[in-house]
């Protein structure tokens, strides 16, 4: 091997890129007969007797202001109005989001010690004062959480997170969207990832399920993630479901071996129409032991858009797909319907 050849050998081994030329649609081999509406309604249906504990992601942790600037903020989740805000310690606090003397809404209040001031009247409100009761409420670093009571679950005091790379070593992002769907169809989408290369050409392709190490609760694959028409990188990667409003993809080979996207539904409650509104709340916490990495984490700044960018592109897609199995369900979709016009 000429001194050139082992050159170019060594910076191939140290890339991750890989030449895949992205095949046409055509090339592609189906997929309907493994992502069958049997193995997809089952692998949901352990997914939702996954207790949650009562806990709801309400937000990235970064959208309550701490001091200085603190602020309450508030919320829907399941119909219910939430006020957030941050103690002089930096804590997380969460309460109903009406002020128990007129019913104001407790946005943008200003915050005193412990306590959320109303904007109407100044009624300084924490927990047992005034009759107000605040509910638990956790901040891991990058995601907010409040408890509260849901049916079929059992209260627990934290929620149960998956396994995240040393935040240290880490670039956290967060993409949050609303659609008009039950958080149950955007854990369907997760759940099948062999419309990936169908339905996102221009981000996967070379998508495989690996059987062998797949079980009831873990699927394994292997994919190529797309840049451009020519080149890819290829990754191990594996879905679970911790809990019955998340789904969680880890990189377990590859570029950024460790890193997680955790895919977080939180319900709202009904639009006009009665339909099911859900926030879907994606964290992508990134590692890498690559020194290009290593460098980049001071300019995390400028990475975090980039990151949020492609979460949301992908989602334009997925959304569509969640809606859709939505108003399937619904009988919104004309499904076995002759439509004449």
């Amino acid at each position: 091997m000429s001194l050139r050849d082992k050159v170019l050998a060594q910076v191939r081994a140290r890339s991750p890129l890989r030449v895949r030329p992205e095949p046409p649609l055509p090339a592609l081999t189906p997929t309907w007969a493994d992502a069958s509406v049997r193995r997809i309604a089952a692998a949901l249906e352990r997914a939702q007797r996954r207790d949650a504990g009562g806990w709801f992601v309400v937000g990235r942790s970064s959208d309550v202001p701490d001091a200085p600037r603190a602020e309450s903020i508030t919320r829907v989740v399941a119909g219910r109005e939430l006020a957030l805000w941050r103690g002089s310690d930096g804590r997380l606090h969460a309460g109903p989001g009406a002020c128990p003397h007129l019913g104001a809404l407790l946005d943008r209040c200003p915050v005193a010690g412990d306590m959320v001031l109303c904007r109407w009247h100044g009624m300084a409100l924490a927990d047992g004062r005034h009759g107000y009761r605040e509910h638990p409420a956790y901040d891991d670093g990058v995601l907010a959480w409040v408890r509260l009571p849901a049916e079929g679950e059992t209260p627990t005091p934290a929620p149960r997170l998956p396994q995240r790379p040393d935040p240290e070593r880490t670039i956290a992002a967060v993409y949050v969207g609303r659609m008009r769907c039950e958080p149950a169809d955007v854990i369907a989408n997760r759940l099948d990832p062999w419309h990936g290369a169908w339905f996102h050409p221009y981000a996967f392709s070379h998508l495989t399920v690996d059987e062998s190490a797949s079980d009831a609760d873990r699927l394994v694959l292997d994919v190529t993630f797309r840049l451009g028409r020519t080149f890819g990188v290829p990754v191990r990667a594996s879905f679970h479901t911790p809990d019955s409003r998340t789904i969680v993809m880890t990189i377990l080979d590859g570029e950024g071996t460790g890193s997680v996207v955790e895919t977080h539904a939180t319900p709202l409650g009904t639009d006009r129409d009665g339909a099911a509104v859900t926030v879907l709340t994606e964290a992508t916490i990134a590692t890498s032991d690559r020194l290009g990495f290593r460098m980049l984490r001071p300019a995390a700044r400028l990475v975090r858009p980039l990151i949020v960018r492609t979460a949301a592109g992908l989602w334009r897609d997925d959304q569509d797909y969640a809606e859709r199995r939505y108003a399937v369900r619904r009988g919104e979709a004309g499904i076995g319907k002759v439509r004449r016009g």
